[in-house]
């Protein structure tokens, strides 16, 4: 059987080559971007389409990798259309206020698993709401700890513990261990390694 393919699902602005979306598309195979009309200016509900459209074109569900407002679309995506994922790895998702959203719209369960990294000092969401946004999607959250918002700007253009969280994800869905909806209850487990070494990968890259 051939590998999950993954969908990059980029931010307000879309994700440069420099940022680590990009750098995970050039360097995993069976991985392409979901693009959308109007980068500059996100609306949820054509977003969403777009992702739902990208993943039904595909032969069998994919993991979905998002990040910033790209987040609140891939969720609303499965939540309004039925978008029918593999898995999501939701990457320092934007606060919904923010665009004018209300948080209300983000607190419905997800029926695929996922796992939500956060960071304690993202200017873009709280790591209390990051929280929030996952008790309601029913996804793990990961504290990456003082990471900004998981960017170029923080750091974070080439950066290996996000490749590795993505291939893990990606081989687990292979390895149909992500059969059931309920959410991994240890995500460290995915990368065989400790949290405090997730800390210290984050540290380094």
């Amino acid at each position: 059987m051939s590998q999950a393919a993954i969908l990059i699902v980029p931010g307000r602005g879309n994700s440069g080559p420099e940022h680590w979306q990009s750098i995970v598309e050039d360097l995993l195979p069976d991985t392409r971007r979901v693009q959308q009309d109007d980068w500059d200016h996100p609306a949820l509900d054509a977003w969403s389409r777009n992702i739902d459209r990208a993943v039904r074109a595909l032969d069998r569900p994919p993991l979905l990798v998002a990040h910033s407002y790209g987040c609140l679309a891939a969720a609303h995506a499965q939540t309004a259309f039925g978008t029918p994922v593999g898995a999501t790895l939701f990457v320092a998702p934007a606060d919904p206020q923010r665009f004018g959203l209300p948080r209300s719209l983000f607190a419905e369960r997800l029926a695929r698993p996922g796992m939500l990294v956060a960071s304690d000092s993202d200017p873009w969401l709280s790591l209390e709401q990051a929280l929030a946004l996952a008790a309601g999607w029913g996804v793990e959250c990961v504290n990456l700890g003082h990471a900004g918002h998981i960017n170029v700007a923080s750091g974070h253009g080439r950066w290996p513990l996000g490749e590795a969280i993505v291939e893990s994800m990606r081989a687990a869905l292979d390895e149909a261990e992500f059969e059931t909806a309920q959410a991994p209850r240890h995500p460290q487990r995915l990368l065989g390694t400790r949290p405090d070494a997730w800390r210290a990968a984050c540290g380094a890259g």
